[in-house]
């Protein structure tokens, strides 16, 4: 799994536990003011995950006012952004005479730079979310375009917030399947799709770098395959076609990948057929339609994949995961 840093509040004695948080926040962040009506037993839980330059954090905690103020800029300012994705609760953030509030289908963007009040949770009810650091110096974005980024209000329902929100999303429920070493290749990619959505919302595409924009689409293309390994004619010219892309600057996306993406197309259909004959609820189905299910039509092309891949037939693994013959 990644390197991380974990926080339980529970394991604090209570008179500790708000002072203990709010330090941990800042040395992730940048330094805040916090003031809540909690404090005297307060409740938090946070994990930080180390991605290289980058920091994943989900966390919960009781309704708490961060306030960035002039002072602490002066005196500290690690320049950075901080992106928040609001799971559950309420998070308002208040800029001069400016008040915006976000949920679960947008991302809130605080800039270490500047002065903000963001309240997080409302009333007795906790916050829960996850929230991204970036350095600024990592985004391949002029500066004063940059600044024009926060008090919007950047949606998640499709296009590149969709694809950052199941990045984050997928690390806050865990991180079991990955090697610390994965750290910064995550980073990167949650770089890029940031990037990408920043320059997307200020229509600024084209100040982007090739290499950005490239990954960013690589980012963009796996999302598409992995929801449509179902169909039988996804192929490399149908991704391709959906993209508006050529077929061959398609594969010239993948030269720099571990795989060209026929293989990594094969390699994930043949993950999620492996993970289908292990589920014990779908012992009645067939292998066969197993196969077809994901996107072997024929099953004895789908039984030399499955051998090459994992050494052992589709009937045989069937049998060990779940313990009962064919």
């Amino acid at each position: 799994m990644l390197s991380e840093t974990v926080f339980r509040s529970d394991d604090l004695p209570a008179a500790d536990r708000f002072d203990c948080w709010r330090e941990l926040v800042s040395r992730t962040h940048a330094p805040l003011e916090l003031r809540s009506d909690h404090r005297a037993d307060f409740r938090a839980s946070q994990r930080v995950l180390d991605l290289g330059a980058v920091s994943v954090w989900p966390t919960t905690f009781q309704p708490v006012c961060f306030r960035r103020s002039p002072k602490l800029i002066r005196q500290s300012d690690p320049e950075g952004l901080h992106v928040s994705l609001p799971l559950s609760g309420a998070l308002r953030t208040v800029r001069g005479e400016e008040e915006t509030e976000y949920g679960p289908d947008s991302l809130c963007v605080v800039d270490t730079s500047r002065t903000v009040d963001v309240h997080g949770g409302d009333g007795s009810l906790p916050h829960s979310g996850v929230g991204l650091e970036v350095p600024k110096a990592l985004l391949p974005l002029p500066r004063n375009r940059l600044d024009h980024v926060t008090g919007l209000r950047l949606s998640v329902r499709e296009g590149f917030g969709a694809l950052l929100r199941q990045l984050l999303t997928q690390l806050a429920r865990g991180t079991d399947a990955y090697q610390p070493a994965d750290g910064p290749r995550l980073g990167s990619v949650a770089v890029d799709l940031l990037s990408a959505l920043f320059a997307q919302a200020l229509e600024a595409e084209n100040s982007l770098p090739p290499e950005t924009r490239q990954q960013a689409l690589v980012v963009r293309i796996r999302a598409f395959v992995r929801d449509h390994l179902h169909d039988p004619n996804l192929n490399p010219g149908a991704i391709a076609a959906a993209h508006h892309i050529s077929r061959s600057y398609l594969y010239r996306l993948f030269e720099h990948e571990e795989q060209s993406i026929s293989a990594w197309i094969r390699g994930q259909r043949l993950e999620c057929a492996r993970r289908d004959l292990a589920e014990p609820a779908l012992g009645a189905t067939p292998i066969h339609a197993v196969a077809a299910r994901w996107g072997f039509p024929r099953a004895a092309d789908f039984t030399r994949a499955f051998r090459s891949a994992y050494g052992i037939p589709p009937r045989d693994y069937r049998q060990g995961a779940q313990g009962f013959p064919e």
